[in-house]
């Protein structure tokens, strides 16, 4: 791909937009369509647009392997805080009224922090699953 330089210039123009789009879908998910899961899918296509560009070993460079794993375990565990923290303030595991002062408060910022953690979580299962097949080696012979 390093020849194609039209496409490596029209890439890092869309991908600070794709991101950006990840980010209004995320944070107008409650009230609109999107939200976490559709968030997550858009980094993540973000990111695997720039490895298809630059190639995989430069991706895995601006987002690590060790990243990606942190991203799988870090949106499991908001998500769990966000339901413990309502059993510490008085509720049930994952009751988002008692999260604020005022019950329609607290609703909204539970599901907001909830859909960051699911955003986060599915846009590490993307990218580890692209990863994984993407870094694979060919089987002799294969291809030709």
């Amino acid at each position: 791909m390093r020849h194609y330089l039209v496409l490596r210039v029209i890439g890092k123009l869309l991908i600070p937009f794709m991101l950006m789009f990840a980010l209004y879908v995320q944070f107008h998910g409650e009230s609109g369509p999107g939200g976490g899961f559709q968030a997550g899918v858009i980094a993540a296509a973000a990111i695997i647009f720039y490895a298809i560009i630059f190639g995989l070993p430069t991706a895995r460079k601006v987002v690590p392997d060790r990243l990606v794993e942190t991203m799988l375990a870090g949106g499991v565990l908001l998500y769990a805080l966000v339901g413990v923290a309502g059993i510490l303030l008085g509720g049930n595991y994952l009751d988002y009224f008692v999260l604020a002062h005022d019950p329609v408060h607290g609703q909204e910022r539970g599901i907001f922090w909830i859909e960051v953690g699911v955003a986060i979580t599915v846009s590490g299962v993307m990218l580890k699953i692209f990863y994984m097949f993407a870094g694979r080696r060919r089987p002799e012979g294969a291809g030709e």
